[in-house]
């Protein structure tokens, strides 16, 4: 048994073990999950979670390099998520973000963990809502959260982040992408990185053009900024933060941040729910209830969905 108090005093105090022990506990499963995240709870709400996203290959590692080296020259302690694709074979990941970011390795006031997908979809691990609790209730300012780059599918990190960066290159498609992918929806940066190539301004004036046909916007909305950047020599990158920060300031001031964070909250209640109560139904293979209500599918007396009815009835005894 692990000394859940300690550990999350120990992470409390800057100790990259314990922050790692603790998201450990969490990615598998652990019988004393509920007590960590117990023992989390008054401690969270301080950290600025920002989710990076976008197509492979648009430099999303890079980008998240760099905005921890501005982050840590404005003196915050920053705590990088990088969910990388699962091996099919071991179920584990790349690692590849954190060989990626290994300039950052010996800073006290960095913290980089990578995550397996598992096979989850959406761009994140199933296990990142938790995780990145862990490493607000450890005390870290910003939370940077790049998802798998798995292209049109990770969508999912705009319920996870505060204010959510989708990354695009010249030469990619991105335009097309950016319009069929849903990423005109979840967007609050858009960030066209390798801006020294050919067809950045392009790049740019499209996506501009794009966002002016989405959604009308009223007096005081959020309009999405879009920042021209080369990452791989920190242009640009001032501005990101730049824009990140009035993101935030806006969010705020009109009550979206916390709107979002209460999203974010009923969603994990959600998939917790949901998980618990799949997991009692794969316990009743084999049982009679299950059976019989199968029975009286396939002669015809009960339709699948009354049965579903019958079932969680059943199960929650209402």
């Amino acid at each position: 048994m692990v000394d859940v108090p300690a550990l999350v005093t120990q992470a409390r105090e800057g100790r990259p073990r314990a922050v790692a022990r603790l998201i450990s506990l969490v990615e598998g499963a652990s019988p004393q999950l509920r007590e960590v995240m117990a023992a989390l709870a008054p401690l969270t709400g301080g950290a600025y979670v920002v989710g990076l996203t976008g197509s492979p290959g648009v430099g999303k590692s890079t980008s998240t390099s760099a905005l921890v080296t501005a982050y840590r020259r404005a003196g915050k302690r920053v705590a990088v998520l990088a969910v990388d694709p699962s091996s099919p074979f071991s179920g584990g990941a790349l690692l590849g973000d954190r060989v990626r970011m290994s300039e950052h390795a010996s800073d006290p006031g960095v913290y980089i963990r990578s995550m397996a997908t598992r096979g989850h979809l959406g761009g994140l691990a199933w296990s990142a809502p938790q995780a990145i609790r862990v490493l607000d209730a450890a005390g870290f300012d910003v939370i940077l959260v790049e998802t798998v780059g798995v292209g049109q599918s990770e969508v999912e990190i705009a319920s996870q982040a505060d204010t959510s960066v989708v990354l695009l290159a010249p030469g990619m498609g991105d335009g097309i992408q950016a319009a069929k992918a849903g990423i005109l929806e979840i967007g609050d940066l858009y960030v066209v990185n390798k801006a020294d190539r050919d067809g950045a301004d392009a790049t740019a004036r499209e996506l501009n053009h794009m966002l002016g046909l989405g959604e009308a916007r009223g007096a005081g909305d959020w309009r999405p900024p879009i920042v021209k950047t080369v990452a791989a020599r920190g242009e640009g990158i001032d501005e990101v933060v730049e824009a990140l920060e009035k993101h935030r300031a806006w969010m705020e001031e009109h009550g979206v941040l916390a709107e979002r964070r209460r999203a974010r909250a009923a969603g994990e209640v959600e998939a917790i729910a949901v998980t618990a109560l799949r997991e009692r139904i794969g316990d009743l293979h084999g049982d009679r209830r299950l059976d019989a209500l199968a029975e009286r599918i396939v002669a015809g007396a009960l339709d699948p969905y009354a049965a579903s009815d019958e079932l969680i009835a059943s199960l929650t005894g209402n």
